[in-house]
């Protein structure tokens, strides 16, 4: 067996622990391994590439290595497993406490406002008994802003408290990785490479999953408070709780525009008005406090 292609066999992280548990399950290549001493531990794409590639070659009842001396050597040489081989389980998502279930549960409920006139109508009125004098000291506009601030703030420090960085981030390296030997195999025109990687991301196809569950659990906890905020902005709109002169306001281009009036789109003046002011408040927070939202890209 060429050096090249056992050095091929430890870049790649899947190839690097099947030949690792052989030579261990072979006592360190003395004795002869079957199948059925490595299926626990191997796929059998794995095992045939093995033998495939002359790593094993046959023997009186079953398969020994053809150099173990030089398979030792190269496996000391380049250490213990990397940690995207060895860290799978480490990354595995954790289950949401019954907490994160029952805020998750009340925010499908406070969801489900946007199309039910009676939940919308109650949690608006709830909203108002405790807005209503801040309403009355300031203008419609600035109420907006202090809200867009309010929530921007809450959602911020939520999310850089809920979402586990580290985590985000060994699942992006993990799958960065994969797509980059992915790109390398097709460039050498490696078919076996390739076939394994795809099992590989198959076998990774459970990342997808934890970084959704990872992303969402912060988001629920935000929308607690959001979905309120902004079905209360729509009550006090589109219900006709507006006080008297507080019909819209004054934006650059735009000119004098009332809070119904399409302003971007199909976007009504007043979304539009409080998405802006959300954005900014939440860059300003971020940068003023220092806070981090997202994984640090790795270096």
């Amino acid at each position: 067996m060429p050096a090249e292609q056992l050095e091929s066999f430890l870049d790649n992280p899947a190839m690097r622990e099947a030949l690792s548990i052989v030579f261990e399950r072979s006592e360190e290549g003395t004795d002869e391994v079957q199948w059925a001493d490595v299926s626990d531990a191997l796929s059998s794409g794995q095992w045939g590439r093995l033998i495939e590639s002359g790593v094993l070659v046959s023997g009186g009842t079953g398969f020994t290595l053809a150099n173990p001396d030089r398979v030792q050597q190269t496996l000391e040489e380049h250490g213990p497993l990397s940690d995207t081989a060895e860290g799978v389980d480490e990354i595995e998502s954790e289950s949401w406490a019954w907490y994160d279930k029952a805020a998750g549960v009340t925010a499908l409920v406070l969801f489900a406002g946007y199309w039910n006139t009676g939940i919308r109508n109650i949690i608006a009125s709830v909203d108002n008994l405790l807005l209503a004098p801040i309403v009355d000291m300031l203008p419609f506009y600035a109420v907006i802003i202090l809200l867009a601030i309010v929530t921007g703030l809450y959602s911020t420090v939520l999310q850089a408290r809920l979402m586990d960085h580290e985590k985000m981030q060994a699942y992006q390296e993990r799958m960065n990785e994969l797509k980059e030997r992915k790109e390398e195999a097709k460039e050498r025109g490696d078919d076996e490479a390739l076939e394994q990687i795809q099992e590989e991301q198959m076998e990774a196809a459970g990342d997808q999953l934890g970084m959704f569950k990872l992303q969402f659990r912060p988001m629920v906890w935000i929308m607690l408070l959001t979905i309120p905020v902004f079905l209360w902005l729509r009550w006090k709109v589109r219900g006709g709780h507006l006080g008297v002169g507080e019909t819209g306001m004054i934006l650059p281009l735009a000119g004098a525009v009332s809070w119904q009036e399409p302003l971007l789109g199909p976007m009504r003046t007043w979304i539009v008005w409080y998405f802006l002011c959300s954005m900014a408040s939440r860059q300003i927070i971020q940068k003023t406090l220092n806070i981090q939202t997202s994984p640090s890209s790795s270096s």
